[in-house]
């Protein structure tokens, strides 16, 4: 059975964060780093490894083109799971602006 994690996000436009996640049923500590740029209207996440390598610098929290929905499809082989940004208010818009991000727009990790 697939375990999830929802990441304790808000909308402070430059927020940084570790969470030890269950992945594949070992926990793996993650840092995060999520950066709102203004001028694109959109959220920036670089995810770094616990000795804080970065393992993914800049991907885009934009609606996925993956039919899964999974936003880390193409980074499977670093093996940190999967994560999936989740239109949890109901709102029509396709990915978190500034300040719906936490709220209306949950990231939530889970399993390779």
């Amino acid at each position: 059975m697939a375990s999830y994690y929802e990441l304790p996000i808000t909308s402070d436009p430059d927020q940084t964060f570790s969470c030890t996640i269950p992945i594949n049923g070992k926990n793996v500590t993650l840092n995060f780093r999520l950066r709102y740029n203004d001028i694109a209207k959109y959220w920036w996440l670089t995810i770094a490894d616990k000795d804080n390598k970065v393992l993914i610098d800049s991907l885009p929290l934009l609606s996925p083109a993956s039919p899964t929905g999974n936003i880390l499809e193409q980074y499977q082989y670093l093996g940190i799971g999967s994560a999936y940004l989740v239109n949890a208010g109901g709102t029509l818009q396709d990915s978190p602006d500034s300040s719906n991000l936490g709220t209306d727009f949950l990231l939530i990790w889970g399993d390779s």
